[in-house]
């Protein structure tokens, strides 16, 4: 299957696609080649997981939740496998995982399948597009699970983004977080920082500390990005020092300015030139001002 094809086919969409793979062939199709019947039940323990699906974390509470609903009405929907590269006779998940899981929970012996024989890329293709759609990743996987896209298969941002039905933006957006360092992206894996918080970090000083301050003081994420701004704001590191280096006669004339005028006055001179500066604090010191000029 070209690039081409198999990318304008990942184009369709989830429905379309899904839809086809979770589809169990007629009973009178033509099998194909080397490949095992269709809507078949095979043993749990012949199933194993996909190592390249992108989600690596499955909530307990839902495990059982949906063990209970098997338990009561068996497994609905069938898991779709392809034949194991590695293993005769075994399975490997391309969609469904939390069903084989729960499934082995539940007690059950034997699970049906859909059988398909689809290579390595389009497995992860259709296991990315699955669970993004179904929105049963946490942000972290995601940005993995596209970054595996890019690394293994030469995608880029436009064509992750036609797979998924995701605009473009929000595929950058979600690569960004792979930038943070481990510390923030475990925060970002457990939910205890969201998506848009951690993307404020992303080109701060001290991405940990200011992660935690949000955390600790429940920020939003308008906050969050007023906060990583004022980190980002160089100090003024030389003002201390330019005020011991003026000489003498510029601190006697700022003093005798400030006495006069009653109001704050720096000077900062400068070989061909400098500046005059007269702090206010009122619109009524400003007044006055004016009018000792005029006059």
């Amino acid at each position: 299957m070209s690039d081409d094809s198999s990318r304008k086919r990942l184009g369709r969409g989830l429905a379309a696609l899904i839809g086809d793979m979770d589809t169990p062939q007629r009973a009178d199709a033509k099998p194909q080649a080397a490949t095992p019947a269709p809507d078949r039940t095979v043993p749990v323990e012949h199933v194993g997981p996909n190592p390249r699906n992108p989600r690596r974390t499955f909530a307990e509470a839902d495990l059982e939740d949906l063990a209970a609903s098997i338990r009561q009405h068996g497994i609905v929907q069938p898991i779709v496998v392809r034949p194991s590269p590695t293993k005769a006779g075994r399975y490997e998940i391309i969609a469904g995982e939390r069903r084989w899981r729960a499934a082995q929970r539940a007690g059950v012996t034997d699970v049906p399948v859909i059988i398909r024989n689809v290579d390595d890329r389009t497995s992860l293709e259709i296991a990315i597009v699955e669970n993004v759609q179904r929105a049963d990743l946490n942000p972290l996987e995601e940005a993995l699970g596209y970054q595996q896209l890019i690394d293994e298969h030469d995608y880029v941002q436009t064509d992750l983004a036609q797979i998924i039905g995701k605009s473009r933006s929000h595929v950058a957006n979600t690569l960004r977080l792979l930038k943070l360092p481990d510390e923030v992206r475990m925060l970002v894996a457990d939910g205890a920082l969201s998506a848009g918080h951690a993307r404020t970090l992303v080109t701060a000083s001290d991405p940990a500390g200011l992660a935690q301050k949000i955390i600790r003081d429940g920020l939003s994420v308008r906050q969050a990005e007023a906060l990583a701004q004022a980190a980002a704001q160089p100090r003024p590191q030389h003002a201390a020092r330019v005020v011991e280096e003026k000489d003498a006669d510029t601190r006697a004339l700022e003093q005798l300015l400030t006495d006069v005028t009653g109001l704050k006055v720096a000077i900062a001179h400068r070989e061909n030139g400098g500046e005059l500066r007269i702090a206010y604090k009122s619109l009524e010191q400003l007044d006055d001002l004016c009018r000792r000029l005029q006059r």
